[in-house]
């Protein structure tokens, strides 16, 4: 259906429980972080980097497109809550929150539903535009002082990815492979573990904040695309025990860049009781702290955002939604930062219906987010 166009009777009902919770003296964890989001998030920028490529309202009559930043808000949500089409347009028919934040009157504006929703995404991955809301947003930063400094930590995880073939072709996605890690393969038949891709992150290791991201299948070696998470002006790099080498890779040669690779765990075991062997591994020790940093992130991005496996089918779409949850995920860390130079908002309730295209920004009280999250079918 194009739009839901709901009976009085719900209105009325809606209505009641419209005025209940914006009259409720508690905040909930959804309103806080969403009064966050709606403070840090650049809504003119991301706008105007969409707009040329958003459908227009024809001359010739017909139903006119649903308002870009309305069509914005949601795709956003969908990544932060970790929602299917289906369960994200139920979700703007059940919680008047996200519908509030979604920019949506009840009454009087439809409700885009799935294939709407769907069809917005296809839009970002046709001109890649998740790669440049990930640049955005890191403009955005920079503006506001938290520029890239001369550390880098680099660092990759597995995303798993569906295993089965009930699809047209009756095959498994082939852009995704299995790997092992350690003793124990990622494969669909190793228990706990399916087959996937990779997401490899370049991390500043003074704030924290990814400068860098690629994607490649699961059986592609960490070192692979390592030159590509480094942002040139780097003095050091700071890398697991998976990146042992990388400094004699011809790409490295001549940049003068100190590399702070983990030891081997194995060899870190064998360290002699000694103290030389002390001084070690407390070199170690202090290589792992700063390391840890490149790791929160993915604490982010997967416990979250919930992005521990992709409905996704192709490396094209989950890169375009890497990049995207890329950015959020900086906002997300940055966002004390962001919110310490704007006023303090008003309720939930009282957000301003804003016209499409502008910033849509007003200011908001810290808040974490509630982990609330909404299972689907692999989308295509």
């Amino acid at each position: 259906m194009g739009g839901k166009q709901l009976g009085h009777r719900f209105a009325e009902v809606f209505a009641y429980g419209d005025y209940e919770q914006t009259t409720a003296r508690k905040r909930t964890k959804r309103e806080r972080f969403l009064a966050q989001m709606e403070a840090v998030v650049p809504w003119k920028p991301l706008i105007e980097l969409i707009e040329s490529y958003y459908p227009k309202a024809s001359a010739k009559g017909g139903r006119p497109p649903y308002p870009l930043e309305t069509m914005l808000r949601i795709h956003l949500m969908q990544q932060w809550y970790d929602l299917s089409y289906p369960a994200m347009e139920d979700a703007l028919i059940e919680v008047p929150m996200m519908l509030r934040f979604a920019d949506i009157e009840l009454i009087s504006d439809r409700i885009p539903d799935e294939t709407t929703i769907l069809s917005f995404r296809h839009l970002l991955e046709k001109h890649d535009l998740g790669k440049q809301i990930f640049e955005a947003v890191k403009a955005h930063l920079k503006a506001n002082g938290m520029a890239m400094k001369q550390g880098t930590i680099i660092d990759a995880t597995l995303i798993a990815a569906p295993s089965p073939t009930k699809n047209k072709k009756g095959e498994r996605d082939p852009e995704m492979h299995q790997t092992c890690k350690g003793k124990q393969w990622h494969h669909r038949f190793a228990e706990g573990f399916a087959y996937g891709m990779k997401v490899h992150i370049g991390v500043d290791k003074d704030n924290g904040l990814i400068h860098s991201v690629e994607t490649t299948a699961a059986n592609v070696h960490d070192l692979t695309p390592a030159p590509d998470l480094l942002h040139g002006e780097e003095t050091v790099v700071y890398a697991d025990a998976g990146y042992q080498g990388i400094e004699k890779r011809p790409e490295m040669e001549g940049k003068g860049i100190g590399f702070r690779v983990a030891m081997r765990p194995g060899k870190r075991r064998a360290l002699p009781d000694t103290p030389e062997g002390r001084l070690d591994d407390l070199i170690e020790k202090a290589k792992a702290h700063i390391r840890s940093k490149g790791e929160h992130p993915f604490r982010v991005i997967k416990p979250q955002f919930g992005f521990q496996k992709t409905r996704l089918r192709g490396m094209l779409k989950n890169r375009c939604k890497v990049n995207v949850l890329a950015a959020l995920a900086n906002l997300f860390m940055a966002r004390y930062q962001l919110l310490a130079s704007n006023p303090v908002p008003p309720p939930a309730a009282a957000w301003p219906r804003t016209p499409a295209g502008s910033s849509g920004s007003s200011a908001a009280a810290p808040a974490t987010r509630s982990h609330h999250h909404a299972s689907g079918a692999t989308a295509h």
